[in-house]
């Protein structure tokens, strides 16, 4: 078929670009080349060699003087979870100790520095002027730049790099990356196939899904409850695009689907007396507690038992804990629902600190859904 052409095809040419960890010798080198192959939505296909290289690149001496570089330098590591000090942007400050005007010239390096410096830890401060200084440099100078560093910074300035969704990132950047001095024909080949033969899976995927988050919903009719089960495949794809995180996708998906459900029982529907039944039927996880839930829940709760044990058959013998920590995170998630409910229905309005702390959690417990099973 085409496809096994396509396949055929796309093993032959990431063969070739592994050899570039090879024939590539010097730091700038591999920076540019890890660079590239993430910015193309690639990178997974060479996780094994960039980890080496990313390895040597952070044990190796660097002492270049191009912002471009020393700020590509600590994104990748950063990003690569390396320890990497910010001293490293020193050399591109004046005497007072704030940024010289001289890099302003450098529009690349700006762009570069702009992205790094979005990785700042709490209490570098000097990262945080950074974002500002570059920020404010490249939106004066936009109109006079050529494509394709004039999207690029566009783009970036709206969302910067370390916090783009990279497979969303990866058409522009494919198209765009051609009109580079030093494009390689084959990385831009197989990126160009990778992404075709991907879009196909997720196209197969959003299909089959769609058709069990439609049995779900005729299933246990909660027609209160918001339609996303497209959204919540998307929220997943983002995450798990690659090939091999298949099984992760479509349980994460299938997670947010029932998050969705339970979110809008407690707050479009459900009575605060049937919210603390629902919760107490949750925090039991048997099958048995059913007989507390009304009749229009009860669908919902059977649903829910019956998917985390088909996620727990799907899974190999050594993954299955995982399902635990999930079941543990989505009843986590109800006590929280729960709290948001008795503050509506008693005309609570909760301190600062307190819708802090809720939202640290409800991230938290999302996390746990997002990376259980990556």
């Amino acid at each position: 078929t085409s496809e096994d052409c396509m396949r055929v095809k796309a093993q032959k040419l990431q063969e070739d670009v592994q050899m570039l960890f090879q024939t590539f010798t010097s730091v700038v080198q591999k920076m540019n080349l890890i660079d590239t192959l993430q910015r193309l939505g690639i990178d997974h296909l060479f996780e094994d060699q960039i980890n080496t290289a990313m390895n040597e690149i952070h044990e190796k001496e660097f002492n270049s003087c191009s912002l471009y570089d020393v700020a590509l330098r600590f994104r990748l590591l950063r990003e690569s979870g390396l320890r990497v000090s910010p001293d490293v942007f020193s050399k591109f400050k004046g005497k007072d100790g704030s940024l010289s005007r001289d890099i302003i010239s450098e529009p690349r390096g700006l762009l570069s520095l702009y992205n790094a410096a979005y990785l700042s830890i709490p209490g570098e401060s000097e990262l945080d002027e950074a974002v500002i200084f570059a920020g404010h440099h490249l939106e004066s100078m936009r109109s006079s730049l050529n494509y394709p560093f004039s999207e690029q910074v566009k783009r970036n300035l709206e969302i910067p790099l370390p916090r783009t969704l990279k497979r969303l990132d990866a058409p522009y950047y494919i198209a765009e990356y051609q009109q580079e001095k030093a494009y390689n024909t084959t990385i831009l080949e197989l990126a160009k196939l990778d992404f075709n033969l991907l879009q196909r899976l997720h196209q197969e995927e959003i299909k089959a899904f769609c058709q069990w988050g439609n049995d779900l919903y005729e299933e246990v009719r909660l027609t209160y409850s918001r339609h996303r089960i497209v959204e919540c495949y998307f929220w997943s794809y983002t995450e798990y695009h690659e090939r091999h995180y298949g099984d992760a996708r479509i349980i994460l998906a299938k997670l947010l689907v029932l998050v969705t459900l339970l979110d809008d029982t407690f707050d479009m529907h459900a009575t605060l007396e049937e919210g603390w039944k629902l919760n107490e039927a949750i925090q039991r996880w048997d099958e048995s507690a059913i007989t507390l839930l009304p009749e229009y829940l009860k669908g919902y709760f059977v649903r829910l038992m019956n998917t985390f044990r088909e996620f727990e058959d799907e899974l190999k013998p050594d993954h299955k804990y995982r399902v635990a920590y999930s079941r543990k995170a989505f009843q986590n998630l109800c006590k929280h629902y729960q709290q948001e409910s008795e503050w509506f229905h008693s005309s609570h309005i909760p301190s600062f600190e307190d819708h802090v702390g809720h939202l640290r959690w409800y991230s938290d417990t999302i996390c746990r859904f997002t990376y259980g099973y990556g």
